[in-house]
């Protein structure tokens, strides 16, 4: 079982790897829901050292169509920018955000999909670096070209399992099927951003924002089990997980990871969902 330090790494901690002899990378992934852009709020202040990615330009790829908001990045552009992130083979990865821990888990997501190890959230995220008194830095950062190599081009048959939308399809047969977005999405009661109000069908809740405490910190092992136990989702059948755009449902991957469950994500979620009308869509609870 992958243990919660295995993909969580404290302040304490990245301040001593930033201190230390030993190489690390740190990415800023700064990105919200209603400001996709965090290179503004990157450069007026980051913790030290770490390089700005953008989740829109460098974690998706907008030129794919019929995959939903959010496309995975392809492998081959994926190393450009990991190179050019200062990534180097064997050499640890730290990912941060300042929102929900989406834009964080959406990179370990990319990240450990192209088959690239030693990758950790800040648990907590930036306010928990800001919260210890550690130092700010301000300005871009300019770092060494990488070297990283990619194990995988193809992210949906890369390291980490997806769900296709014919897949999702059927998925309940067999298997319990999780979505990541708030309890009045999933009831559709409101959709913000999608034509389509509801859920798929057979589909249990399990909202992002629940993984997380009050401080912003993933909540403990247990709390996580029964979270997604009251979904359906206590690992005693497979697992998939879908957000809104592929996002914020990595959140939810990365909370089963630490509870101890492999989950598979469907990478265009509701977005692709919701755009193809012979598809069923659900309202009301679980």
């Amino acid at each position: 079982m992958t243990s919660r330090d295995e993909i969580l790494i404290t302040t304490t901690e990245l301040a001593s790897l930033i201190a230390g002899d030993a190489p690390v990378t740190v990415l800023d992934v700064r990105w919200r829901l209603d400001r996709p852009d965090g290179r503004d709020d990157y450069e007026t202040g980051h913790i030290p050292g770490a390089v700005y990615v953008d989740l829109e330009t460098e974690l998706s790829d907008h030129s794919v169509t019929g995959r939903g908001r959010h496309p995975l990045p392809s492998g081959d552009v994926l190393q450009t920018a990991a190179r050019r992130w200062g990534l180097r083979d064997d050499v640890p990865v730290v990912v941060y955000d300042d929102w929900n821990r989406a834009g964080s888990a959406r990179a370990w997501w990319v990240l450990r999909a192209a088959g690239i190890t030693g990758v950790r959230i800040l648990d907590g995220g930036l306010s928990a670096w800001v919260a210890a008194g550690e130092e700010l830095s301000k300005g871009a950062e300019s770092p060494a070209a990488g070297d990283v190599t990619l194990a995988h081009t193809d992210l949906h048959s890369g390291a980490l399992a997806t769900l296709t939308a014919d897949e999702v399809a059927t998925f309940t047969d067999s298997g319990v099927l999780v979505d990541a977005r708030a309890p009045e999405r999933f009831r559709g009661e409101v959709e913000p951003v999608d034509p389509v109000a509801g859920h798929i069908p057979g589909a249990g809740n399990a909202p992002s924002t629940a993984t997380l405490g009050d401080d912003g910190t993933f909540r403990d092992a247990d709390e996580l089990r029964e979270l997604f136990a009251s979904a359906g989702a206590d690992g005693s059948a497979p697992v998939g997980v879908y957000c809104g755009s592929g996002v914020t449902a990595a959140v939810d991957l990365v909370a089963l990871k630490v509870a101890g469950v492999d989950a598979a994500l469907f990478p265009g979620s509701w977005s692709q969902w919701s755009a193809d009308p012979a598809n069923p869509v659900a309202t009301g609870p679980a």
